[in-house]
C-alpha cells in the first residue's frame, strides 16, 4: 500500500504505541485521525502532530458503539474516506489476582480491549470496502497467547483479541480489505501503570511497534502476515 494519501483512523492514540504509529502515519504523508477519550490529551497530541501534516482529533470511548461509529463519519467527512484503522486503545489491571480484581476492573478490560476492536472492525467494513479494500491492524500482545498469574482479565480480552482478528481476517480478506494483529512483547511507555525508564531500555521502544506498522502496510497486495510477534531482543538474564 502507498501510505501517502491514505486515510488513517488511530484509536488510543495519544501516547505511547498509539501516538508513535499515528507520528509516523503523517510523517509517511497519510491524514490521521486521532482518537482518545480524554478531549484535552487528544488535542495536545493532535497539536504536536499538526506540523507534520493532516491530523484530525476526536474524543472517543471505544466502548461506546456511537462513539466508534461517529470516528468513522468523522474521519470521512475530513478526508475522504477510510483506507487504514488502527485499533490500539487498551486497558490493563496487572498484579491483579481474578480474585482481587473488581467485576467493574474486568468488564472494562473486556469492553475496550475486545469489545472497541470488534465495533471498530465492523463499522470499518463498509467504509473500506467502498475504497476497494484497505487495511485494519489490531495492537495485540503476547499476553494474548501466554497467561500469567495476576493478569488474568488482560489476557482474556487478548487471548480473545487474537481469535477474534485470525476470523475476522479470513472473511474480509476476499474484499481486499487486509487484517493484521500485532503483538509486542513489553514495551517502555506508561500503559497498566509503568513508567519509561533508562532502567527498561532494553523493553521495546513504540517506535519500534511503529516500524512493524509501516513495513504491515507496505507489504506486497499478495501477502498478508496476519500475526506479527515482537519482543525484546535481549531482556536481562534470569
Amino acid at each position: 500500500m502507498e501510505i501517502a494519501g491514505k486515510a488513517a483512523i488511530v484509536t488510543g492514540g495519544t501516547k505511547g504505541i498509539g501516538y508513535a504509529i499515528a507520528e509516523a502515519l503523517v510523517k509517511e504523508g497519510a491524514s490521521v485521525l486521532l482518537c482518545g477519550r480524554g478531549r484535552e490529551g487528544v488535542q495536545a497530541a493532535a497539536e504536536k502532530l499538526l506540523p507534520l501534516g493532516k491530523v484530525e482529533a476526536v474524543s472517543c470511548d471505544v466502548r461506546n458503539e456511537e462513539h466508534v461509529k461517529m470516528i468513522f463519519e468523522h474521519c470521512t467527512q475530513a478526508f475522504g474516506g477510510v483506507d487504514i484503522v488502527i485499533n490500539n486503545a487498551g486497558v490493563g489491571y496487572f498484579g491483579k489476582t481474578v480474585e482481587a480484581t473488581t467485576s467493574a476492573e474486568f468488564k472494562q478490560t473486556l469492553e475496550t480491549n475486545l469489545f472497541g476492536v470488534f465495533y471498530s472492525c465492523h463499522h470499518a467494513i463498509p467504509y473500506l470496502r467502498k475504497r476497494g479494500g484497505g487495511y485494519i491492524i489490531n495492537i495485540s500482545s503476547l499476553a494474548g497467547q501466554y497467561a500469567h498469574p495476576g493478569m488474568a482479565a488482560y489476557n482474556a480480552s487478548k487471548f480473545g483479541l487474537n481469535g477474534f482478528s485470525e476470523a475476522f481476517m479470513q472473511e474480509v480478506r476476499q474484499d481486499n480489505i487486509k487484517v493484521s494483529c500485532i503483538c509486542p512483547g513489553s514495551v517502555n511507555t506508561y500503559f497498566g501503570g509503568d513508567s519509561p525508564s533508562d532502567e527498561k531500555a532494553w523493553q521495546l521502544q513504540p517506535s519500534d511497534i511503529a516500524q512493524v506498522t509501516l513495513d504491515l502496510l507496505r507489504m506486497d497486495p499478495r501477502a498478508l502476515p496476519s500475526k506479527v510477534e515482537i519482543r525484546p531482543s535481549k531482556p536481562p538474564a534470569k
